[in-house]
């Protein structure tokens, strides 16, 4: 056999083994098409703990370009200022998106802060200690001019909640593998202080009063669930000593948290 003609029938079947490859693990099933519809405006409530809608403040907005290019990204979008009996403030924005694959991601604040002309002065990432287990979160620090913003969020892809960046990639590229299309949700809390800390300590506070208003299908959609949300299906807090930029969490806490989910 003609050397030459060999060597372009082994190319020829190693292309085609190639696309074939490709083309079955190219993920087609949308999650979010399976499960229940929901809306955030009425999932999360306007009041709830010892917190209450404030409308007199509005978190940070996009301009009107990211604002166009967001409502390709998501599917629904929420943005609200909470306040409390006194008078301390917490800003709360969500973004979901049935489809969550590698031409549709989340937007994250690294992007959307320094686009609007911040300047991040804290990067860590932590985990928030809930009754509902360990959520990864980000921690970040954004500052424009006298505007120090400490900032909570954490992604949830699919059933499961998850830190932006390789975790985030891993979490995608499993239900690729799987040829199923996750949905996504981002959730930020973020408040206006020069005390980092206090900052953080009171946001893992809403965040629990947050959880325990929800109903457990809801609080699924938010940090993520052992399994998915099935459709036609429709309390706690949270304690932990706040993460200091660059801080990572307590092996012992870790271990702590461990032991407590086996128990449960």
């Amino acid at each position: 056999m003609n050397r030459r003609f060999l060597a372009s029938l082994v190319l020829g079947l190693g292309m085609a083994g190639t696309s074939a490859l490709t083309g079955a693990l190219t993920p087609g099933v949308k999650l979010a098409q399976d499960q229940a519809p929901f809306q955030l405006e009425t999932m999360i409530p306007q009041r709830f703990g010892a917190w209450q809608l404030d409308p007199s403040v509005v978190p940070l907005t996009p301009d009107p370009e990211q604002q166009g290019m967001l409502k390709k990204l998501y599917d629904q979008t929420l943005s609200r200022t909470y306040i409390d009996a006194a008078g301390r403030r917490v800003m709360l924005s969500i973004a979901y998106g049935g489809d969550q694959s590698k031409a549709l991601q989340l937007h994250l604040p690294e992007v959307c802060y320094v686009a609007q002309g911040f300047q991040l002065v804290g990067d860590g990432a932590g985990s928030l200690a809930t009754h509902y287990g360990a959520l990864p979160v980000k921690r970040l620090v954004a500052r424009q001019g006298q505007r120090n913003e400490p900032i909570t969020y954490w992604i949830t892809i699919g059933d499961k909640a998850t830190r932006s960046g390789i975790e985030q990639k891993l979490r995608r590229l499993a239900y690729g593998l799987s040829g199923e299309i996750p949905d996504g949700m981002l959730v930020r809390v973020s408040s206006i202080a020069v005390d980092d800390v206090r900052a953080y300590a009171l946001q893992d506070q809403f965040v629990a009063a947050l959880l325990a208003s929800l109903d457990a299908p809801s609080r699924a959609r938010l940090i993520g669930a052992s399994e998915p949300v099935p459709a036609g299906q429709g309390s706690g807090s949270a304690g932990q000593q706040p993460m200091q930029r660059k801080v990572q969490q307590d092996p012992q806490q870790q271990a702590q948290q461990t032991t407590e989910q086996t128990a449960r």
